[in-house]
């Protein structure tokens, strides 16, 4: 046994004598490079064929246009990470957004009391399918897809399958208004001092504990990277109107998961369960509480991301949500998350959400008939698993 020598070499991958630029780009993995290289190609692509892509309203419209596939997908990587998959979540959009519309048009409700309910109603779908999954035993696959059948055609039962409005004030803001630019310069200072303030602080605790460091221009350099993409961001948001209030949305959520899924108790179970479930049952985890928790937090954003959709289309559809769960599952897929389980971040999903929005926004701007969104969409998806397969078989090999 070397146990000494097994600690080193998992702790502290970075050589005193190693270039800096080695260190900056040899601790990334293959899927930041070809996500993040992806990205920029289709916006450079579209930006070439299409003159108004690239223009602030258009990225503008299309940060607001990513935040219903993001909120999905936040709520995806903990299923998925979890060694499940969720199916419904589309069609809980679909009848959350209707439960909403109900409550606000036909009952005359606040929109206090409608968001409320609209949250209620999405986390008691999650529980019972997580509930079904968990103390049931009934695969997360079927599970799932039953219920986006039932979920679809109780949607369609309750609204009569017809068009409902929603028209009250507050409910129109969630998915339409934008902050006041002053905000956005705010929440820029706020997001670069939780940049550095994280960057440093990890770096302490690092090397508190004995761990490996990498050179501190490298950390710098980060940071730097980092908060320019935090000021690009606002600058572009506020050549148009200021900031989307459903990134807002985005963001607070974002930050919310990440530290759930990597700073809690919790989210390293849910980690432990999707690499290794009888490890983890072996360890004293509550398998079945966390399973039937994830569903819950999956069912909850569905219905979060529901409010943001019914609010930007002014109305509840039959067909709201449709899909969605594909793009959804691709995001999470394109952004680095395992469909294996135990592997994947909530970071990479929303960058995977805005590649997938990102190839909507701009084949519909170049006038492409929409078979063609599903072809190239579906063959993403496809490459990004075979991708994943790939690296997980080398990394076997090795």
């Amino acid at each position: 046994m070397q146990p000494a020598t097994h600690t080193t070499e998992t702790t502290s991958s970075v050589s005193p004598n190693r270039p800096a630029w080695k260190s900056l780009f040899g601790n990334m993995d293959a899927r930041a490079y070809t996500m993040v290289g992806a990205l920029i190609l289709i916006w450079l692509l579209f930006g070439l064929l299409n003159d108004t892509f690239l223009t602030p309203r258009n990225l503008s419209n299309l940060f607001t246009q990513m935040s219903v596939t993001a909120i999905l997908a936040i709520g995806m990587v903990l299923v998925i990470v979890a060694g499940h998959i969720d199916l419904s979540v589309g069609s809980i959009v679909g009848l959350t957004g209707g439960i909403a519309a109900i409550l606000s048009n036909w009952w005359g409700m606040p929109a206090g009391v409608v968001i409320l309910g609209t949250l209620v109603a999405g986390a008691i779908l999650g529980i019972f399918q997580g509930w079904l999954v968990a103390y049931k035993a009934v695969p997360a696959f079927i599970v799932t897809l039953g219920g986006m059948l039932v979920f679809r055609g109780a949607l369609m039962g309750v609204t009569k399958s017809t068009t409902i409005s929603v028209s009250d004030p507050v409910l129109a803001l969630m998915g339409n208004a934008y902050f006041a630019k002053g905000f956005g310069l705010i929440l820029a200072v706020l997001a670069i001092a939780a940049i550095v303030w994280s960057t440093f602080s990890r770096r302490r605790s690092q090397l508190k504990y004995g761990f490996g460091v990498q050179p501190l221009g490298v950390d710098i350099l980060k940071a730097a990277g980092y908060s320019l993409l935090v000021v690009l961001f606002v600058l572009v948001v506020n050549s148009y109107k200021g900031i989307p209030f459903p990134i807002i949305f985005v963001i607070v959520l974002a930050f919310l998961f990440s530290f759930i899924a990597t700073r809690t108790t919790f989210g390293r179970h849910i980690y432990a369960l999707g690499g290794n479930v009888e490890a983890a049952r072996l360890s004293g985890i509550n398998i079945k509480k966390k399973t039937m928790t994830v569903f819950m937090f999956s069912g909850l954003l569905a219905a979060i991301a529901s409010i943001v959709l019914t609010s930007r289309l002014s109305s509840a559809t039959i067909s709201a949500g449709n899909m969605a769960e594909m793009d959804a599952i691709a995001a999470c897929v394109i952004g680095g998350t395992s469909l294996m389980g135990g592997s994947g971040k909530v970071s990479g999903a929303i960058i995977g959400a805005l590649v997938m929005t990102s190839l909507d926004n701009g084949m519909s701007l170049m006038g492409l008939e929409s078979f063609w969104q599903y072809v190239v969409k579906g063959s993403i998806l496809v490459f990004a698993v075979w991708l994943d397969i790939s690296n997980r078989n080398k990394k076997a090999a090795k």
